[in-house]
C-alpha cells in the first residue's frame, strides 16, 4: 500500500462533518441516526508551502499516480496512527524560482 510520507505546513485544518439520516415530522418532530459505523470520516485541508522544485514534483507524482481515486495511508499530524486517504484534487503554486506550494485535500475513507 503506498504510504503518503511528506509532512505538511502548521496550520492544517481538520474538518468533521458526521453523517447523520434524519426524517423530519410535522409540528417540528424530528429523528436523526447516525449513517453506519463509519460515519464521522476526517477531512484535511493540507499546506506544503516553499518546497523546492524535487520535493514538489516528488508530492505532485505521488498524487498523480493516484488519480483521485486510490486510497493512500497518511498519519495526521500528532497523530501515531495512520488512517486511509484520498486526495481528489490539489493545486501547485509556482512561488519563485526552485520553490513551490501545494494545497491538497486528504478526505478519510474505508476501505477493506
Amino acid at each position: 500500500m503506498a504510504v503518503f510520507t511528506w509532512t505538511p505546513e502548521f496550520g492544517a485544518t481538520l474538518e468533521r462533518k458526521p453523517r447523520v439520516k434524519t426524517v423530519s415530522f410535522g409540528d417540528g418532530y424530528e429523528q436523526r441516526a447516525r449513517d453506519g459505523i463509519n460515519n464521522n470520516p476526517a477531512k484535511w485541508a493540507l499546506q506544503f508551502n516553499m518546497r523546492d522544485d524535487t520535493e514538489t514534483t516528488e508530492i505532485m507524482s505521488f498524487l498523480e499516480a493516484r488519480g483521485g481515486s486510490e486510497g493512500f495511508d497518511w498519519t495526521p499530524p500528532y497523530e501515531a496512527t495512520a488512517i486511509r486517504v484520498v486526495c481528489r484534487g490539489w493545486n501547485k503554486t509556482l512561488s519563485r524560482q526552485n520553490l513551490n506550494s501545494i494545497s491538497a485535500t486528504f478526505e478519510q475513507v474505508f476501505e477493506p
